[in-house]
């Protein structure tokens, strides 16, 4: 099996995986040479799911499920918007790769992505007259909110945003390493010119200088908004109550400059083991990891705490360029679901805050009843009020979309 063929093998089985049991794509990516193109091929397919849904339905009756599916979208992807891939060879190596579960599935694949191609530009021209969630490949439970908040121009234009492939960010952690990483070819990215850089599509950031020695995080701009709301001071008691894979851990202990006590929490093992992996690359003196539940009370033999970062699980609406899945997720009872267990969380730690202390709140959600909304109903009657707040749109601010909001405890 050839190169080309093997990587759509790969991404064949992610979507049939994803389609089957609803796993997070990026968890089921394997390192490989060419997990760079399976990324794409995968993201891509997930991303237009219901583009290609609708063009394939113009060639067929109904769907075959199971690898025949994902091989005819995961071809549909190639033809319709890889305009980098040439047509026919995508269709050879995907009609390949599906001969591996199936000569007979191999079959109807072909059949379909050759009618296709021959039909590109007619379902191209059928496409631009379909409803906007079919042409931009959102679910309508997201565009119908969007437009209501947004109106009609700037959801489109959010939509644009999140179909776009994400780029890949870093930000240096000193002067020495922002200057090495512009020699190697990456460049300032226009949020935020003098402290992040993106790198080039396709370059690794493992072979990026600096990666080993720790001189640099990935982070897109729109995570330091939370960070600079904490206020870290050295010599303070902080906890980052939520704090895989740490990029922001990262940034408080440099804030904290070795003076004071940082303890980094997370509920799963799993998550903690990235944590630990972030921070043996870039070390932090004084830095504790350690499993635990937001929603729970804390340890008694903990201190209350000065400050703490909450960066609440969310429906990533903010973030649907890097994390393609999360649109086909999106429920307004998901969102209830979530609210509850946000809520949970911010008044448990509320409780663990330090008199006159700072807890900021932090999504990376557009979504005001998981934000603002959210906010206000749980501090009426407590001992703490909002001081500020801070959001990022995408379509305005060329950013990922979040939020972040000061709280600050009564003296």
């Amino acid at each position: 099996m050839n190169t080309g063929t093997a990587s759509r093998r790969e991404a064949i089985f992610i979507l049939s995986r994803w389609m089957e049991t609803g796993d997070f794509p990026d968890r089921l990516l394997v390192d490989s040479p060419d997990r760079g193109f399976i990324m794409d091929l995968v993201y891509g397919t997930v991303r237009s799911r219901r583009t290609l849904e609708w063009a394939l339905a113009q060639l067929m009756k109904r769907p075959p499920g199971g690898e025949t599916e994902a091989a005819l979208l995961l071809g549909a992807y190639q033809v319709l918007f890889m305009e980098e891939v040439p047509a026919y060879a995508a269709v050879h190596a995907t009609v390949e790769a599906a001969k591996v579960a199936s000569g007979r599935a191999a079959g109807l694949v072909n059949g379909v992505l050759r009618n296709l191609l021959r039909k590109k530009a007619e379902l191209l021209e059928g496409l631009a007259k379909q409803p906007l969630g079919v042409r931009v490949s959102h679910p309508d439970a997201l565009l119908t909110r969007w437009i209501a908040r947004y109106g009609a121009a700037d959801a489109e234009a959010l939509c644009a945003w999140n179909n776009t492939p994400s780029q890949t960010i870093v930000a240096p952690l000193s002067a020495q390493a922002f200057s090495n990483l512009q020699n190697a070819s990456l460049t300032p990215h226009p949020a935020m010119p003098e402290k992040y850089l993106i790198v080039p599509h396709g370059m690794r950031v493992d072979a990026l200088p600096g990666f080993a020695e720790g001189d640099f995080i990935v982070q897109d701009p729109a995570t330091l908004a939370a960070v600079d709301l904490l206020n870290v001071q050295p010599g303070l008691t902080v906890l980052d109550a939520c704090a895989a894979p740490g990029g922001k851990t990262v940034q408080i202990a440099a804030r904290m400059n070795k003076q004071g006590r940082l303890i980094a929490m997370d509920l799963h093992e799993d998550r903690l083991r990235i944590l630990r992996s972030t921070l043996s690359r870039i070390p932090c003196e004084g830095v504790e990891p350690v499993v635990g539940d937001a929603t729970q009370p804390l340890p008694e033999s903990w201190p209350r705490f000065d400050r703490i970062l909450l960066d609440a699980p969310c429906s990533n609406t903010g973030v649907l360029r890097r994390r393609p899945d999360a649109r086909w997720r999106f429920t307004t009872q998901r969102v209830k679901r979530l609210c509850a267990t946000q809520r949970a969380m911010l008044t448990n730690l509320l409780r663990h805050l330090a008199p006159g202390g700072r807890l900021v709140y932090s999504t990376c959600s557009l979504e005001p009843e998981e934000n603002l909304q959210l906010i206000e109903q749980t501090l009426a009657g407590t001992h703490a009020h909002l001081e500020s707040s801070v959001d990022r749109l995408p379509f305005r601010d060329g950013t990922d979309g979040a939020f972040a909001a000061a709280i600050v405890a009564s003296e």
